[in-house]
């Protein structure tokens, strides 16, 4: 499945690095320019330094190497260099040189000219040179070099830099980019919010108060609302109008079966198999009941009034029988469930729990992350662990000593499945007979 945010996030950091390393070219070749530039432009300086030096001092020119004064050209080897030849053939140069050479001039001209070539050390040189004439008519090569290692490290220094701040506006960048899509995607969020909403309680979405990418989105959505509202209370009312018509030629029938066995007819099976219909069509009525749009509609279930309403009835009926129940459930607690379909659930399990155990029954509730737990046990003989499944699923009778249809524990999965729920089977550690946990979706309130 494409994430709608995946895809945004993707788009937004492609386009952020790419725009960010087209900076990066652009801004460090720029100022790579500007830094050749300012290594050329101190080096004409130091050029005309030397050419006025040999201006002033033609007639000495013992005296030109005091005139340029510049302390560089006096370390050994300090990669500063000038060397002037005058039109004889004469060489003057500057005591960094040592006892090495530049290159010899190149034929006359008058034109400045820049250039590269490997130095006396071996080390890269720029070079600035050219002929010139004097008043007197007399003609000087004057050449001035520097080492461009400063240049070059200068250079590797400015990528360091720029690297290290683009790499920081990069991450800032892709923050962005996070942070944009979020902003972004945030009245999907808020529709798809509003629409678990709606499912609670009856009203339309508001398409003005989404943006105007969104309102057609809305107001579609608005129509499928309606229009599953009409299907789920059509399907309830159709289910609600199957039931009654139902009910009443069973009642009918059942009737007629007793007043045949009160006169001695051997009518049980029928009677028997009539429960078990009544059973089955009411397990297929809670199945409808919960798929028709409980489940799906988030209504729930007040546990401290339905399961006190149950103690207290159960408690009772446990009592005339001689048996004790004992309850453990903390106040406040809440599932999402109609509440008519949790007391179908419960009522099925505490009548098992009443007629299958011996004398104990004990019925609680815990919250357990997202779910509340609501777990029945007693202290019969239980149920063998190879039939847990047929026992929650099949609706098979077990044990026929006692009357019933063997359908509770499979109503009650049905209801618990519809509602994002589950029922487990298990041992009782507390009394050794049937442990029923009932795992349930919390409100979250």
């Amino acid at each position: 499945m494409t994430s709608l945010r995946t895809r945004a996030v993707a788009g937004g950091v492609v386009w952020a690095v790419c725009s960010i390393l087209l900076g990066v070219f652009g801004l460090a070749s720029f100022l790579e320019s500007q830094t050749q530039q300012r290594f050329d432009d101190l080096l004409l300086n130091r050029h005309t330094q030397a050419v006025i030096a040999v201006g002033n001092h033609f007639d000495a020119p013992a005296n030109i190497a005091a005139a340029i004064g510049d302390p560089v050209y006096l370390r050994p080897f300090s990669g500063e260099y000038w060397q002037i030849e005058n039109g004889d053939g004469a060489l003057f140069v500057s005591r960094s040189l040592v006892d090495l050479l530049l290159p010899r001039p190149v034929p006359e001209s008058g034109e400045l000219m820049i250039s590269n070539y490997v130095g006396p050390t071996g080390a890269q040189m720029r070079a600035v040179t050219q002929w010139v004439t004097l008043d007197d008519g007399s003609r000087w090569h004057v050449q001035v070099a520097s080492s461009v290692q400063s240049l070059l490290a200068d250079r590797a220094k400015l990528r360091s830099n720029l690297v290290l701040a683009f790499g920081v506006i990069t991450i800032i960048g892709v923050m962005a980019a996070f942070l944009q899509a979020s902003a972004t995607l945030r009245p999907l969020n808020d529709l798809r919010r509003d629409v678990l909403a709606r499912w609670e309680a009856d009203g339309d979405l508001d398409p003005e108060a989404y943006p105007i990418e969104v309102a057609p989105l809305v107001k579609d959505i608005n129509v499928l609302l309606e229009r599953n509202r009409e299907i789920v209370n059509r399907s309830r009312r159709q289910s609600a109008d199957l039931a009654h018509a139902i009910k009443t030629p069973s009642a009918i029938v059942r009737n007629e079966l007793e007043k045949m066995q009160a006169a001695g007819q051997p009518v049980q099976q029928s009677i028997d198999a009539l429960d078990r219909l009544d059973a089955q069509l009411k397990r297929s009525f809670a199945r409808m009941r919960a798929d028709g749009g409980n489940a799906a509609m988030h209504t729930f279930t007040d546990l401290d009034t339905s399961l006190g309403r149950f103690t207290r009835a159960f408690a009772a009926m446990a009592r005339n029988d001689g048996k004790i129940l004992t309850t453990d459930i903390p106040p406040g607690l809440r599932v999402r469930m109609d509440s008519s379909d949790f007391d179908e659930i419960i009522g099925n399990l505490l009548d098992n729990a009443l007629k299958w155990s011996h004398s104990m029954i004990h019925l609680s509730a815990r919250e357990v992350g997202d779910f509340v737990d609501i777990c029945v046990e007693d202290d019969g003989d239980g149920i063998p662990e190879d039939d847990y499944g047929s026992a929650t699923l099949s609706g098979q009778r077990l044990d026929t000593s006692k009357p019933g249809t063997g359908l509770g524990l499979a109503i009650a999965s049905d209801l618990a499945h519809a509602y994002g729920g589950k029922i487990q089977l298990s041992v009782s550690d507390m009394f050794k007979g049937l442990h029923v946990r009932i795992h349930l979706k919390h409100t979250g309130v």
